[in-house]
């Protein structure tokens, strides 16, 4: 099947016609969850979901059906009954009895799949970041309120109490005039190598796999978490890591749109690899009197600011204003002020708190008010936060600044990228 044909078969509008069935879900009652993609990310997404108040994870869904039995096997040990293993996603939303999707799949699948959920009536929990191009975001957002669906983005720095707090703090005026706001994904990288087309492996549907991909051999080096760094699935660190760090970032600064212009520099150095995406970028976005500036490094570099090391990462956030500035990463947040940088603030995260179970539970929540506006992270905010990485690579890509309407968001969406 080739790529044309194969992109036509899994858009059929025969298929999304026969799933535009709704669920529907009392307060109460049990919510039946399937999880779409168990071999990483995903496995968070059953303990997570297991976890959550009156929640059973009914099925499991993957390509591969070896990540299937795990996933079975590991929601068993977590004092649930055995789930449906599912392979084709399309089969699993046929079923009716489902009431949510979270979806773990590797971006060039998320707004396919969250698409198709809430055309078949579920609701969605999809991993960041929310599509794999802005055009999709845009899509993903309309699916949502088209079919009433709540649709909760996995940013979960939005659910966590100390950046919470942090955020609250700007918002009064901690600083005063917030300006600027600086994101840092430095988190070392480790050369992938090269590797030579092969067969696929037994087990898995490498057709599926690819999904709205372009058809080509398979190739061990873009699959499994390499794919990250892959134009047709991935989206480099800035799209990884780097979105969460975004995604703060803006929350902080209160913007809720695109920015005016954008421009990205970079590239990847040292390794001689497979690699497609940049490991060390440099992105400014233009607010009017804000800026973001946003950095990736991937190779062996020092911290900036207050922001700690951890493991040889630093990763976080840092906003200056008109009286100091404040850092915040995943350990806490620090609050500077006056000429002399006097530490007026120094809050420690709460220990013992897996970050990710409080976005869960909101999710959890919201599907049960129905109110997508109880979201912490409603597709809304995950497409505005997308649209900065995919602006950013776009711009890296063309070698350009990128002039942006934010209102008709036109600009951004028709330029086509040429391959690096």
């Amino acid at each position: 099947m080739n790529s044309l044909r194969r992109r036509t078969f899994l858009m059929s509008p025969g298929f999304l016609t026969a799933l535009s069935a709704t669920s529907a879900q009392g307060a109460n009652d049990r919510i039946r969850v399937a999880v779409v993609g168990v071999r990483g990310r995903g496995r968070d997404h059953v303990t997570g979901m297991a976890k959550a108040n009156n929640v059973q994870v009914a099925a499991v869904c993957d390509i591969d059906q070896a990540n299937v039995e795990r996933a079975q096997a590991m929601t068993v040990s977590l004092g649930q009954a055995k789930p449906e293993g599912v392979s084709d996603l399309r089969k699993l939303l046929e079923n009716k009895s489902i009431d949510a999707v979270t979806i773990a799949t590797c971006n060039h699948w998320h707004a396919l799949a969250a698409i198709w959920a809430c055309q078949a009536g579920k609701d969605v929990y999809v991993e960041k970041p929310a599509c794999h191009n802005i055009f999709e975001g845009r899509k993903m957002v309309e699916a949502a309120r088209k079919y009433n669906r709540i649709v909760q983005c996995g940013m979960q720095s939005r659910s966590i109490a100390h950046k919470q707090e942090a955020i609250r703090l700007l918002r009064e005026g901690v600083i005063g005039n917030v300006y600027m706001a600086k994101g840092l994904c430095f988190k070392r990288r480790v050369s992938i190598g090269r590797s030579p087309d092969g067969p696929v492996p037994a087990g898995v549907n490498y057709d599926m796999w690819l999904g709205p991909a372009p058809l080509r051999p398979f190739n061990p080096n873009r699959f499994h978490y390499n794919w990250h760094w892959f134009w047709d699935y991935g989206n480099g660190d800035i799209g990884n890591q780097g979105v969460h760090e975004l995604d703060v970032a803006r929350w902080g600064l209160h913007q809720t749109g695109l920015p005016s212009s954008v421009f990205s520099d970079g590239g990847k150095f040292v390794y001689d690899d497979d690699q497609e995406t940049p490991n060390t970028q440099l992105a400014t976005f233009n607010y009017g009197k804000l800026r973001l500036v946003f950095e990736v490094r991937g190779l062996l570099t020092h911290s900036e600011g207050s922001i700690p090391r951890e493991g040889g990462n630093s990763i976080g956030n840092i906003f200056y204003g008109s009286e100091g500035y404040l850092s915040v990463d995943s350990t806490g947040y620090q609050v500077f002020l006056g000429e002399k940088h006097e530490r007026v603030k120094d809050v420690k995260a709460k220990e013992g708190i897996w970050d990710t179970q409080p976005h869960f539970d909101n999710f959890i929540a919201a599907v049960r008010t129905r109110k997508a506006s109880d979201l912490n992270a409603d597709i809304e905010e995950g497409h505005q936060s997308a649209a900065l990485c995919h602006l950013a690579n776009i711009s890296f890509r063309l070698g350009r600044k990128l002039k942006v309407d934010p209102a008709k968001r036109t600009s951004a969406q028709t330029v086509r990228p040429t391959p690096c």
